[in-house]
């Protein structure tokens, strides 16, 4: 394999036959974002959306006064975990931090 590095320091690696790889800032691994530059300001964007739109699902059992605040927590939780999942392996950063507690907070809201 060859690596050849140009003025701008992008390495692009021949595997051979002359096919070249793409250097790509960002893509998708196991369903969570990865930048190329090893932060995760994509992956907590696109856990913040993935956690909306599960609450926006459930939306309907958590306004609806039929049902009990146990099955009410449970649904949240779900939310939660869904916002938090993979969040062990980020290098996060502060204002990433906050804006995972910024959403948390806005879904007990």
């Amino acid at each position: 394999m060859r690596v050849t590095d140009g003025l701008n320091n992008d390495l692009h690696p021949d595997i051979g036959n002359g096919v070249s790889l793409e250097k790509v800032d960002k893509f998708c691994y196991l369903r969570d974002k990865l930048d190329a530059d090893g932060g995760c300001d994509s992956a907590v964007t696109a856990r913040v959306r993935s956690a909306w739109k599960k609450f926006c699902a459930y939306l309907p059992i958590l306004t609806v006064k039929g049902f009990s605040l146990k099955l009410k927590g449970k649904v949240y939780a779900t939310c939660v975990n869904c916002l938090m999942h993979g969040s062990e392996t980020w290098p996060t950063k502060v204002e990433h931090e906050l804006k995972l507690n910024r959403t948390e907070m806005s879904m007990i809201r």
